[in-house]
């Protein structure tokens, strides 16, 4: 009989993220998965068309048996943000204390909030079964950081709740190497932790230029830079019109491209403005990320940008390895990690977070260069992402966790809680 794979995570299809593609690789290697997620409502903050509290509460995706469960919509402030994570876990509190799902594992996807990981350790700990926690946004220093809560009471108490998160997972899988010494400050041991990065979906590949069908962003002159994703606080954008003011009075044709939606795209949007700099942004709607690897295609090079912050400078961002899969040069505006894989992949260009001088200087950099230099950064940054991410080098590297019965039972040759 097929192994029973329960994964919980807050955002699924058709909310894009990255454990879409692993969930639909799980069921081609043969495994049973079902999904325990929330009404999709990321970025825009309601419920997308045609879903909502009595409609397509279940679902298929790619094989994958998907469960709904109520959730107020994330809006567009911090109490409904609050409401949002909390009325998961009250609803998974009640799904779990009802659902007759039998699986032999549980694997949490954990993007903020790290609250969504509270129902799959109960179903774990209610059925003994293992339960595998995958980190790719590190609590509570993200709610200080990015939520702007000060309070030591109310961090005191996130910190409380992640430790007993931590501590009954069987095994914990960072999507970044510099997590790892920051969960085991938090008393876990390092033999229980395990890097894994993320990889991108098949379809982040190099398109050719000329086959590429994008009629959204101008083909001139210009040196068009994209930055495609969810446009929010912590991805630091505000730098931009800034550097845009700095690149204007040098004369540099540039033009920034920003795909997508959020809760900041207003605001940048206004600042830039403000800046006297529109004519050097081009504001597109969210696309299908099927379309991301067309309009890098139509591009010179890439935006991957964050916020200052402890905790983002030990953070790789998912859009790291898309970016190098579809072999493009890379601007970074961010500190710590991301920074050590662009260096080392000879990728692109890199500068600190929120400092827009850098920024220019560096687009000034890649704007004047030549294409052969430009390709070399194209062919460096997709041989790096073929030897380092690769999607089946990775998943095989799972493979091994969903295929130890003793767990089951708590041995202590493979558990360590």
């Amino acid at each position: 009989m097929n192994k029973h794979i329960l994964v919980i995570a807050q955002y699924f299809y058709p909310e894009q993220f990255r454990i879409n593609d692993i969930c639909t690789e799980w069921v081609k290697k043969g495994y049973k998965v079902t999904v325990v997620t929330g009404i999709p409502n990321y970025p825009q903050g309601k419920y997308f068309p045609g879903y909502g509290l009595f409609k397509k509460r279940k679902e298929i995706y790619n094989g994958v048996e998907i469960i709904r469960i109520p959730l107020i919509p994330r809006g567009n402030n911090s109490i409904m943000l609050a409401l949002n994570y909390l009325s998961f876990v009250v609803s998974g509190f009640f799904w779990n204390l009802f659902s007759k799902v039998k699986a032999d594992y549980v694997f949490i996807f954990e993007v903020s909030p790290m609250t969504q990981a509270l129902p799959g350790v109960w179903y774990a700990k209610k059925r003994k079964v293992p339960c595998y926690l995958y980190v790719t946004d590190l609590w509570p220093d993200n709610v200080e950081i990015v939520a702007g809560i000060k309070n030591k009471h109310i961090l005191n108490i996130i910190g409380t709740m992640v430790d007993y998160i931590y501590r009954h997972c069987d095994r914990i899988f960072t999507s970044s190497e510099s997590f790892i010494e920051a969960i085991n400050q938090r008393g876990v041991m390092y033999g229980k932790l395990e890097f894994w990065p993320q990889y991108a979906e098949d379809y982040y590949a190099p398109v050719d230029r000329n086959l590429a069908i994008v009629s959204e962003i101008p083909q001139d002159e210009h040196f068009n830079i994209i930055f495609a994703g969810n446009i929010g606080v912590a991805q630091g954008l505000d730098i931009l019109p800034v550097a845009a003011g700095l690149l204007k009075q040098q004369k540099i044709k540039v033009r920034f491209n920003i795909v997508g939606d959020g809760r900041y795209k207003d605001t940048l949007i206004n600042k830039v403005n403000e800046c006297d700099v529109s004519e050097m942004f081009n504001f597109v709607a969210k696309q299908p990320p099927t379309r991301i690897p067309d309009f890098m295609a139509v591009c010179d090079a890439t935006l991957i940008s964050l916020s200052k912050s402890k905790v983002f400078s030990i953070t790789l961002p998912a859009k790291t390895q898309s970016c190098l899969a579809c072999g493009i040069p890379i601007i970074v505006s961010a500190d710590g990690e991301i920074q050590n894989v662009i260096v080392k992949a000879g990728a692109g260009v890199c500068g600190d977070a929120g400092n827009a001088e850098q920024l220019a200087n560096n687009i000034q950099k890649l704007a004047m260069s030549s294409s052969d230099e430009l390709q070399k950064m194209s062919q460096n940054a997709l041989d790096y992402y073929n030897n380092t991410f690769d999607k089946n080098m990775l998943l095989n590297k799972l493979d091994p966790w969903f295929n130890l019965s003793n767990l089951k039972n708590g041995d202590s040759k493979y558990v360590q809680r």
